[in-house]
């Protein structure tokens, strides 16, 4: 803060530079120390008017990734969380979706105290404590503001078609959904259905349950909803187990705002602004670049 060198804060603090370097990568990493570059660059403001286009976004925000080879989750999650923070203001009802991106943006989110807001689930929880957890990103996102939180207090994917009926009808789950399709803005991610996806790292998804989805034509997901390339909502049983605002209540929301980027997941990414239309896309600008190049 104080905008002293690195070998002027090693001499202060008794140190050698090295290891100041490396403190203020971990502190990179962790989200304790950011850096905001409020100039908007040439390239990539052309880039964001071109995806705009395209897809028929109204905004655009790309993220500046240098190497193709280097995991754009920060640089997404810190774009994110800047946004987000510019949209919150009193009385607003926002739904929220899940996801490493959106649990890493958090620490870029400007939290303060604003009336009157409630922050909604997309979707249920995980019964074992991870990482990742929906109720537990929805939880701490409604702190940042002081916020009403509506969870939803079932697992995200159920045992049976019978069982999630019963919890979205009798036990008043759907009200949850119903609160989130009546706000005004919702942020969710796409995942993708490789070995490397969240949902699968996680343990959500069986290796047999995995390659079964994949059979069926998913490429991917939208807060557990299934689609293949087109967007459509594959027809496959864990479809209707799913714990989760449906697509068509989520393309009610004024703003809807996909958080997503990486080569493993342009398919879904594409599928998933088929199947919704997003107001808005953050991404990153290799997976920006592969998007527009791609698109008719």
């Amino acid at each position: 803060m104080e905008g002293e060198t690195q070998s002027k804060v090693a001499a202060l603090l008794g140190i050698n530079r090295i290891t100041v370097t490396r403190l203020l990568s971990e502190a990179r990493r962790r989200g304790e120390a950011t850096i905001q570059i409020k100039g908007e660059l040439a390239s990539l403001v052309s880039l964001q008017r071109d995806l705009e286009t395209r897809f028929g976004l109204e905004r655009a925000i790309v993220a500046p990734l240098s190497d193709a080879k280097a995991d754009p989750t920060p640089v997404i999650a810190a774009a994110a969380g800047v946004h987000i923070s510019s949209l919150m203001r009193a009385g607003l009802t926002i739904g929220v979706g899940w996801g490493r991106t959106l649990h890493e943006s958090l620490p870029h989110i400007e939290g303060r105290n604003l009336r009157d807001v409630r922050v909604v689930s997309l979707l249920g929880g995980i019964m074992e404590a991870r990482r990742f957890n929906p109720s537990e990103f929805a939880w701490r996102f409604a702190e940042l503001f002081e916020a009403d939180g509506y969870l939803v207090p079932a697992p995200a994917l159920v045992d049976s078609a019978e069982a999630r009926d019963v919890l979205l009808q009798q036990s008043g789950l759907d009200h949850v959904f119903k609160m989130a399709q009546s706000g005004e803005i919702a942020v969710f991610g796409a995942g993708g259905i490789s070995e490397t996806s969240t949902t699968y790292q996680q343990g959500h998804l069986s290796e047999k349950e995995r390659k079964s989805l994949t059979k069926a034509g998913a490429v991917g997901d939208v807060l557990y909803n299934f689609i293949d390339a087109d967007g459509r909502r594959v027809e496959h049983p864990i479809n209707n187990r799913v714990i989760s605002i449906s697509l068509d209540k989520l393309a009610h929301v004024p703003k809807r705002i996909l958080v997503s980027g990486g080569s493993n997941k342009i398919t879904v990414i594409r599928a998933a602004l088929n199947a919704l239309a997003p107001t808005t896309l953050v991404t990153d600008e290799i997976t920006a670049r592969t998007l527009v190049d791609s698109a008719p």
